[in-house]
């Protein structure tokens, strides 16, 4: 009853257990008072302590048996108190626990070593490499202890122990080092040897050259470069070997070490190579050497770029160049015969154009670097050959050919290349270069001869015909030369027949044959109106040297303003006066220059609808129409316009470009504004209701044909 509670309500202030931890914590940092301190001053008393110390530990160990640290602790206290053989017993005991615990077994052979006793340690040292071989610890300090002891003999049968188990390089390296500080060269070799086979044959062969047996450190390189082969080749065993040869002044036995590597080691591993390649040839090496070194880096460069992707052109054109400067040509041929082996996957022409010139440049090579006339004939054939003519060929290939066979004075061979290429794939460019090559030749009859078969093929080719006729008019033959032009405009289908009637003009005027001229203008414009067929005409007139020129230039020009008044384009129409109004400048009176300068059109804005490909209103747009007083004397009511917008001007004072577009606009002005919008829909028609619109009237019902709006007046 003295404990029961007898308030069970909750408290006010409630404590979680995440509150109770954290003080339980915080107070576990408040700092003790440190134990008093013990002075022993009899046996008895530190027998008592003794006890009590191992009473402790004992309890530690029985507690957890695996915690090491417990053990080691126990074993050097006892090992304080002088007292080894209880020592060396607890650490027996401990590894009997873990016997692999690296930490015990350095303490307990340690404590033997600090305590002289030294069969004791050196039994562990032989316990513990014998259960763990592998820890190197073990095997360095069991070497140490032994060399300490002066005990050697003793020490390289530990280190013999330890190499059978082929450990790492620095115990290698720690076994040489113990034999070269007793003067044990010829060991220290012997040991390299060994060691060789599992590491580093550069640091064997610069022990030998450090001991200064040049010849010994040369053949160790020499077999490392045999012992690896062209298979497993190490970039870093050429770099030191180089510089060995270096430092013994043996520059081209260098050179030679450079070039074997570069020539075995794959391309992305050898950039170290390279850089102290270029650095050996700048210190000892001349301009070419240098050159080599770059030229050389840059095939290899070019060899993985065609490696990666052997249909990269662009690729193999940069290697091509770079080799046919410095390789013998059995080496650029390899390297023309590689780059042509890689056809495009594709008989397409697109995909063939910068594949061809690989043929072409290997042609070029061979008849201007090597001049191997045979050798290239058969480049030439095997291209030709390879191309699919049936879908697709290069004139440019035939062609060079040919002339390739006159370069060869094979007048006859080149010929029947040429035929060839007709009769296989005929095509404008060979047709072509064909005559022009006879026309070089001066074979004039076979020239007309081609000139035939090749407006047989294209008829409509308004070009052949005229380099026809002008083949025609430099032998002197004029009337063959107007045969072939009357023939030609004669062709109902042609590419461009204002060149080829351009052409025709000009011939007769070259020949002075001025009527025949004129009949060719009049048969012109039979077929067309273009103006600038009238201007050309007008100026034919005006530069024939005879007293009435003026007199039919301006027939001419009057003429083609009557032509011209019913077409479409007023621009046409617009050029065409302007033309004669520079002429009446030129050569013509006052009176003819005011003739002209009244027939000229004023310019008008005006609106138009626009409307969507949907057929929806997409708004309106401005534009410039061109009013002619020809026509306007032809229809009244466009005067009747005039009227109404100069009266309208005379009421109104001028307002400036300010006002006009700040002013809001007046009825008056409205209905001048929509008569405008409405007569521009309907100026041709001739109708009496308009009269009443500018006399202020209405008249019913305008529908407007765009809209379909109705508008009231």
């Amino acid at each position: 009853e003295a404990f029961s509670v007898k308030n069970k309500a909750p408290a006010e202030v409630q404590i979680t257990a995440e509150q109770l931890l954290r003080e339980a914590k915080e107070r576990e940092l408040e700092l003790l008072p440190p134990p008093p301190k013990q002075k022993i001053t009899d046996e008895e008393e530190l027998n008592d302590y003794k006890l009590k110390k191992r009473k402790g530990f004992e309890d530690n160990i029985r507690k957890n048996r695996t915690v090491i640290s417990n053990w080691i602790k126990y074993a050097q206290w006892e090992e304080s108190l002088k007292e080894i053989q209880r020592a060396r017993s607890i650490y027996e005991r401990a590894l009997d626990v873990d016997h692999r615990n690296i930490t015990l077994w350095l303490k307990y052979a340690e404590m033997e070593m600090k305590s002289r006793q030294v069969n004791h340690a050196r039994n562990i040292w032989d316990r513990a490499i014998t259960i763990l071989p592998r820890v190197n610890q073990f095997w360095y300090k069991y070497t140490y202890m032994e060399e300490m002891l002066g005990n050697v003999a003793g020490c390289r049968q530990v280190f013999e122990r330890w190499m059978e188990w082929e450990p790492e390089e620095q115990a290698w390296h720690s076994y040489i080092n113990f034999e070269l500080r007793y003067k044990e060269v010829d060991k220290g070799r012997t040991i390299y040897e060994r060691y060789i086979l599992l590491f580093n044959w550069i640091k064997y062969a610069r022990f030998e050259e450090k001991h200064g047996y040049i010849a010994h450190g040369r053949k160790v390189y020499e077999r490392a470069v045999e012992f690896f082969g062209e298979d497993h080749v190490d970039e870093n065993l050429f770099v030191a070997f180089a510089k060995f040869e270096e430092t013994q002044k043996e520059f081209e036995r260098v050179r030679v070490i450079y070039k074997y590597a570069l020539d075995r080691i794959p391309k992305h591993q050898a950039q170290e190579l390279f850089k102290y390649y270029t650095m050996f040839e700048k210190k000892f090496g001349d301009r070419r050497g240098i050159e080599d070194v770059i030229v050389s880096k840059r095939r290899f460069q070019y060899e993985e770029e065609v490696k990666a992707n052997p249909h990269n052109y662009d690729a193999w054109f940069d290697y091509l160049r770079l080799v046919e400067n410095d390789a013998d040509p059995d080496t650029v041929r390899e390297v023309y015969e590689r780059a042509i082996a890689n056809m495009p996957p594709i008989q397409e022409k697109r995909h063939w154009k910068r594949y061809i010139y690989l043929w072409i440049n290997y042609a070029l090579y061979e008849e201007l670097e090597v001049k191997d006339p045979e050798r290239t004939r058969q480049v030439y054939q095997a291209s030709l050959d390879l191309i699919p003519h049936k879908k697709f060929t290069f004139a440019k290939m035939w062609l060079l050919y040919a002339q390739f066979e006159i370069r060869q004075k094979n007048l006859q061979g080149a010929r029947r290349v040429m035929g060839t290429a007709i009769g296989k794939c005929p095509k404008n460019k060979l047709l072509k270069g064909y005559i022009e090559l006879e026309l070089q030749l001066r074979e004039f009859d076979r020239c007309r001869k081609l000139y035939e078969k090749y407006l047989e093929f294209s008829p409509e080719n308004c070009t052949t015909w005229i380099k026809f006729a002008e083949l025609e008019t430099i032998l002197g033959d004029t009337e063959r030369a107007r045969g072939i032009f009357e023939l030609a405009i004669g062709q109902p289908r042609l590419d461009m027949p204002e060149v080829l009637w351009k052409s025709y003009i000009d011939f007769e005027i070259e020949q002075e044959e001025y009527g025949n001229t004129r009949n060719l203008y009049k048969r012109l414009l039979q077929r067309t109106q273009h103006v600038k067929v009238w201007i050309s005409y007008a100026k034919f007139e005006l530069s024939i040297d005879s007293p009435d020129r003026l007199q039919k230039c301006r027939q001419i020009f009057e003429e083609a303003n009557k032509s011209l008044r019913n077409c479409e384009e007023k621009e046409e129409r617009l050029m065409l006066l302007e033309s004669w109004s520079d002429f009446e400048k030129e050569f013509g009176s006052d009176s003819t220059m005011e003739r002209v300068r009244k027939l000229l059109p004023e310019k008008v804005k005006k609106r138009r609808k626009l409307t969507a490909e949907d057929g929806s209103d997409a708004g309106w747009e401005e534009y410039y129409d061109y009013i002619f007083p020809e026509d306007a004397a032809n229809q009244p009511n466009l005067k009747l316009l005039a009227m109404a917008k100069m009266w309208k001007r005379q009421q109104v004072v001028e307002p400036t470009e300010e006002d006009a577009e700040n002013a809001p606009m007046d009825a008056e002005s409205h209905r001048l504004l929509l008569f405008d919008v409405f007569w521009s829909d309907r100026m041709r028609q001739r109708d009496d209701r308009l009269l009443l619109c500018v006399s202020g009237q209405s008249f019913p019902h305008i529908c407007n044909k765009h809209t379909r709006q109705t508008v009231r007046f």
